[in-house]
């Protein structure tokens, strides 16, 4: 291996159903899969605010991230006085609203570092799916492209946990798959993605709240699984078809809130406490009709273990952004360390790789710009003029970056 190896270009698009993406769009949490990986030319490394394609003002807040399917981009936010939801579908090509949506809601208990807009909103080629939660419901609308008509709503009954509300609903094939582990009744649920009637429910055990959001590992020659991540079951993985566990490994005792990644092959997990990791896991996946055993391949060497940010690749790379401001970069199949490096600030956007390069944005509003290498290297710092705790979005060569309050694009043609 090259002494300074960037990774190369070429992103493999995992395909995930009829109803997945063309590969310009950025359909949820993460993307593709989840990755947080895109392939676009035209994204600067450093740039200022006459530098932007468009930058709009949001109502109200929001943590989570923006959605993109063809020329319209899905964004959320919420009334911190009232919780009031809103979903507003603009343009690409400038930032124009084509239509807001507002859902009343009712304030809550929840953690200062959280606010009522939280989770990431899936969407296909037919419909945006919200998702917002309090103690009573646990409630999911599907909106029409268009204008933003309600074509089914359900309530999913209560969400307790003393922090909130945050995970992320994924598509697989026809099934909106919704995980709810809660302190109450917990389960994971896939719905029908165009009637909202449940298909399966699949019961969890009940201990801490947790906020990660699924995906899917597809090994070779055999059916994919859904895998997901709670401080109850530690790393599960079930049939997507049926909600049937096909293997587990209760290795994670503390919370879990960042989500979990697939790094050459392997799964990688994390949990924490108190704003910072405890643990994080590297787990060979079991293929239960090949007859393979889930095991343990290794535990990523403590200090500077991630929390909320979620794991990125590149080739054979691993990248873990700690939420305290360290980057550890790993061969993913032996673990080695080639660098574990502090930078300044605090983190809750996960990072993206974007070719060869990270891109992560702090909670001060600061985007970070590292070589996507096994040397480290800070290409840029500079502010995005207002703080953020969320994760960029990459379609069609642009990138859409949110601030609590503000949405914007940067790069393309």
């Amino acid at each position: 291996m090259p002494a300074n190896r960037a990774c190369r270009y070429g992103l493999m698009v995992l395909v995930l159903s009829a109803t997945s993406a063309s590969g310009q769009e950025w359909t949820r949490f993460r993307g593709p899969n989840g990755t947080g990986i895109a392939e676009a030319a035209n994204i600067p490394v450093q740039w200022t605010a006459k530098d932007y394609r468009w930058r709009v003002e949001l109502p109200g807040i929001g943590y989570s991230s923006p959605v993109i399917w063809g020329q319209k981009v899905f964004v959320t936010s919420a009334l911190e006085e009232d919780a009031t939801q809103i979903i507003r579908c603009l343009r690409t090509s400038d930032g124009g609203l084509l239509w807001e949506r507002r859902f009343s809601s009712i304030t809550h208990p929840k953690h200062r570092f959280n606010c009522y807009a939280s989770a990431t909103p899936p969407v296909d080629q037919d419909h945006l799916y919200v998702v917002w939660a309090t103690p009573k419901q646990y409630n999911l609308a599907a909106l029409e492209h268009e204008h933003g008509r309600t074509v089914w709503q359900r309530d999913l009954g209560p969400f307790e946990a003393e922090h909130g509300f945050g995970a992320s609903p994924i598509l697989v094939g026809d099934l909106l798959i919704v995980p709810n582990d809660q302190n109450g009744k917990s389960s994971v649920i896939a719905l029908d993605r165009t009637t909202g009637k449940i298909q399966w429910e699949a019961a969890r055990r009940s201990k801490i709240a947790s906020y990660s959001t699924p995906f899917l590992f597809e090994p070779e020659g055999a059916p994919a699984q859904l895998i997901l991540t709670s401080s109850s079951h530690g790393v599960s993985s079930l049939d997507p078809k049926t909600g049937k566990t096909l293997w587990e490994l209760e290795l994670l005792n503390n919370r879990i809130v960042g989500s979990g990644a697939v790094a050459s092959g392997l799964i990688v997990a994390t949990c924490g406490v108190g704003g910072a990791g405890t643990r994080t896991v590297v787990i060979r996946p079991g293929v239960p009709s090949k007859g393979v055993q889930a095991e343990l391949a290794y535990d990523v060497p403590k200090g500077a273990l991630p929390y909320v940010p979620v794991p990125v690749t590149c080739d054979s790379l691993l990248f873990l952004w700690y939420d305290r401001g360290a980057v550890t970069c790993l061969d993913a199949p032996t673990g080695k360390v080639h660098w574990r490096e502090r930078i300044q600030g605090e983190f809750f956007g996960s990072p993206v790789r974007v070719g060869d390069r990270l891109y992560c944005i702090s909670r001060d509003g600061d985007m970070v710009v590292l070589a996507a290498a096994d040397k480290f290297k800070l290409l840029a710092r500079f502010s995005l003029e207002e703080r953020s705790n969320s994760t960029p979005a990459i379609a069609d060569g642009v990138m859409y970056l949110r601030t609590v309050s503000h949405l914007m694009a940067i790069g393309g043609g």
